[in-house]
């Protein structure tokens, strides 16, 4: 992962509102969540959610895929996992260690 798009994904975690919003999209896992149903697990007012989805959405930390009357914001889990193993490649004295052991990515 380029450090360029490294820095643009912290930057955009780097709000209360925004890793919350992609917290609960990540817990909501695949299935993802409506801003609806997002603004109101977040108390947000849906004109602050599109604001901080657009961030992330711009990060590449979300995606939005359109089902009949309805959008559907997703965590992109491709690109949280290549930032999470930007961040630790080198941890351990130059040894690459896993954040999650390579059974538990199931879902990712």
């Amino acid at each position: 992962m380029p450090e360029t798009q490294v820095v643009e994904a912290l930057a955009a975690l780097a709000q209360g509102q925004r890793l919350r919003a992609f917290r609960a999209l990540v817990v909501a896992g695949t299935e993802g969540l409506t801003p609806s149903a997002l603004a109101a697990m977040l108390d947000l007012a849906p004109s602050a959610l599109s604001f901080h989805l657009k961030a992330l959405s711009h990060a590449g930390l979300v995606s939005v895929e359109a089902s009949g009357r309805n959008l559907i914001y997703r965590a992109e889990f491709a690109r949280m996992n290549d930032l999470l193993t930007y961040l630790t490649q080198d941890c351990c004295q130059g040894q690459s260690c896993a954040v999650v052991p390579e059974t538990a990515k199931v879902c990712c």
